[in-house]
């Protein structure tokens, strides 16, 4: 085949993806299009090459012989061309190191803690970039990536885990009282709507409040928390400082919901002491952190 009758990249990239993930709601998902864009970006690739791809399998999908072929061959592309931007864009060791982290972990954790890493490491050129959800090494930009782990990982990504997740009822001490009559206002983030719902059923025997108020962020439902607006159900990585200021309280605690945090780098890329020096650095405090509030 001559180069010029190649098909479109985008088209081997949205296969590739449907082909990864196993489910074209999925490749949807990390490639930030819609459930039709993707499907018609395939039947073009496969209407190009005049060969069946993809093939029924009970509600979903499958890979034909031809289409197991072709999506290995894209995937190995596809890992040798990012690894060669990735060399490309590669400039001095004293580059600095730049951390993902998602917004809500980053300002009630994170960004109160920096400053004793970066007070141990001064010669570290640590930036903080805020962002949840997907994200793409090379095109962000990024060389660490903080995130609840409740998606898929990338075979070409480095995965150490950092903490289980815990969540909880807390609320201004001064709602104790009333929490355990059930006489208040659930508070939740619009990002885990169903938080309430899974809590309430794992806890059957626990208070239940008169009606649920949403916010757009975790930070906000804590802060709305703090100023005894309602109980949040709240994470308790984004409690622990004002639970120790004794500004929130948890009466009943935290307990596991099944997900972790993780730290994720590039499994292409090349490590440097600094990261490393980082990552020991995070997942010490963060565990100590865990340890010392119950």
């Amino acid at each position: 085949m001559k180069r010029s009758d190649l098909p479109s990249l985008d088209d081997l990239r949205a296969f590739e993806v449907v082909a990864r993930l196993g489910s074209v709601r999925a490749a949807a998902c990390e490639l930030n299009l819609t459930h039709g864009a993707v499907s018609r970006r395939v039947s073009k690739l496969s209407e190009h090459l005049n060969i069946r791809l993809l093939e029924p399998d009970g509600r979903g999908l499958r890979l034909t012989g031809e289409g197991t072929r072709l999506a290995q061959a894209t995937t190995n592309a596809l890992a040798l061309v990012a690894a060669a931007l990735e060399d490309i864009r590669k400039v001095e060791v004293t580059s600095p190191i730049v951390v993902s982290c998602e917004r809500s972990v980053a300002m009630r954790w994170l960004i109160p803690r920096l400053s004793e890493f970066q007070d141990r490491h001064p010669e570290i050129d640590l930036h903080l970039s805020v962002g949840g959800g997907g994200f793409d090494f090379v095109r962000d930009r990024i060389t660490l990536a903080i995130r609840r782990l409740d998606f898929a990982i990338n075979a070409n990504w480095q995965v150490e885990r950092l903490i289980e997740e815990q969540v909880g009822p807390v609320m201004d001490p001064a709602m104790t009282d009333r929490f355990a009559v059930g006489d208040y206002v659930a508070l939740a983030a619009k990002t885990r709507p169903d938080s309430w719902q899974k809590w309430s059923a794992a806890h059957p025997d626990a208070p239940k409040p008169h009606s649920t108020r949403f916010l757009d962020h975790h930070f906000l439902m804590v802060e709305a928390a703090a100023g005894g607006l309602g109980v949040a159900m709240c994470p308790k990585i984004m409690a622990i400082d004002d639970i120790r200021k004794g500004r929130l309280a948890a009466p009943l605690g935290f307990q596991a919901d099944g997900s972790h945090y993780g730290v994720i780098r590039s499994a292409l890329s090349q490590k440097t002491p600094g990261v490393d020096q980082f990552v020991s650095w995070l997942v010490a405090t963060i565990q100590n952190d865990f340890r010392a509030v119950s």
